[in-house]
């Protein structure tokens, strides 16, 4: 049967410069075969479906639910399909159950999606509710040392290290500056963890667009030995890189109980890939960290499945 069907590029105003994901409307009915098949289809990083809340996802103030799949594997949350899943459903003429914030369920629980305008006043910004960390603290040497030849990081590249995962089972180097982030050349067969996030400042604030720091997120499903793929722009990452970040006591090296980076900052990503995505990430009064940008639906249409 038709189904509908959006793509919609995520953390860029300008299509074709961000992360694209394909969004399935409507897929109740549809068994984890259809799902996983189409997602291989796709052969994007994240396919979503959005489907009924469960009951106890409604007794909780659910809009919708959301399945993300890559072409491996389902994932309990991540970042831009959240928010290209949220405009699509905005798109299609979904109305949320509560003002100006969407909620989503997932496989990680309820996932707030604030709605807001843009910087100049104009447009429409979305920005999730980064979900608690799965892991957190310091990382194993061992396994610093080899994310780091695996990334054909400089000896000295990397500053500190954390778990920041909220389910992908991200590992964050922090490295002591935004070139060498760029300079970053992964390379297979030297172990480590299979999820790692480079972040490192730009001084001053002379990212592009104000950036404050430059993020890569590198991934790999095929073990040690199997390739590194690169994602153009990761919104889990930055969420757990945020709250990693942004904290209190962050600066270790300072010890003086100062964060690294403050509440509100704007991270570039895609650099290397050619692509200008562009994260806003901010810690309200209340510690809530919250990560948004710009979102453009692309492709709108219908889908046989």
């Amino acid at each position: 049967m038709a189904r509908r069907f959006s793509q919609v590029d995520v953390f860029t105003a300008d299509l074709s410069y961000g992360n694209a994901v394909a969004v399935v409307h409507d897929a109740d009915g549809l068994d984890d075969d259809a799902l996983r098949a189409f997602a291989r289809w796709t052969q994007l990083a994240e396919t979503t479906f959005l489907l009924a809340p469960t009951a106890e996802g409604a007794a909780g103030g659910a809009d919708y639910r959301v399945r993300i799949l890559t072409p491996g594997r389902e994932l309990p949350f991540a970042g831009h399909p959240t928010l290209g899943s949220a405009r699509a459903w905005l798109a299609a003429g979904g109305a949320p159950r509560t003002g100006g914030v969407v909620v989503q369920e997932c496989g990680a629980g309820l996932v707030r999606v604030r709605r807001g305008a843009g910087p100049d006043g104009t447009g429409e910004l979305l920005a999730f509710a980064a979900p608690p960390l799965l892991r957190s603290g310091p990382v194993r040497h061992a396994d610093v040392v080899a994310a780091a030849a695996a990334l054909g990081l400089d000896d000295d590249a990397v500053v500190d290290a954390a778990w920041v995962d909220n389910g992908p089972g991200w590992v964050g180097l922090r490295l002591r500056d935004a070139a060498a982030v760029l300079a970053a050349a992964p390379r297979p067969g030297a172990g480590g963890p299979a999820n790692v996030g480079l972040v490192g400042p730009h001084p001053d604030g002379t990212g592009p667009d104000g950036a404050a720091v430059e993020v890569r997120a590198f991934t790999r499903e095929g073990g040690d030995d199997g390739p590194w793929h690169e994602d153009p722009v990761t919104g889990s990452l930055n969420a757990g890189l945020g709250q990693w970040l942004t904290a209190p006591g962050s600066d270790r090296l300072a010890g003086d109980g100062s964060a690294v980076l403050p509440g509100r900052y704007t991270a570039a990503q895609g650099t290397a890939l050619g692509r200008r995505g562009r994260v806003r990430v901010e810690r309200d009064a209340e510690g809530q960290v919250w990560v948004g940008g710009d979102t453009v639906v692309g492709v709108s249409g219908t889908v046989a499945l």
